[in-house]
């Protein structure tokens, strides 16, 4: 039985393996058109990033609720906006510019 197969991907793993270890985490895309977060709600763990991309033809921006959180510049079409969640709870957010725009991320402990 030839093993030279399954040496050289044991040896592709061990070379990989720090390599896999310093991967960047998911990052997850709440789209903004029509005047509406494309997500209303999302899902991440903590360390896990969110950007929103305004992708209508009006600025938006993304504010938290509590107003010091997470806030965005004025996001004209095209630009974007991240934020890494480092803990556990739930954020909800609005567009200052059109307030009846709303979204929520929820952090969940993994």
């Amino acid at each position: 039985m030839n093993l030279a197969p399954f040496a050289a991907a044991a040896f592709a793993l061990v070379a990989l393996g720090p390599a896999l270890a310093r991967a960047e985490p998911p990052e997850f895309t709440v789209k903004i058109d029509n005047f509406a977060f494309d997500a209303q709600t999302i899902t991440i763990v903590p360390g896990e990033t969110v950007t929103w991309i305004n992708d209508d033809d009006a600025p938006h921006t993304v504010v938290a609720d509590d107003g010091k959180s997470f806030r965005s510049k004025v996001l004209d079409t095209g630009e974007k906006f991240s934020f890494t969640f480092t803990s556990a709870g739930t954020w909800g957010y609005f567009c200052s510019v059109h307030p009846h725009m709303t979204g929520k991320v929820v952090v969940k402990a993994p």
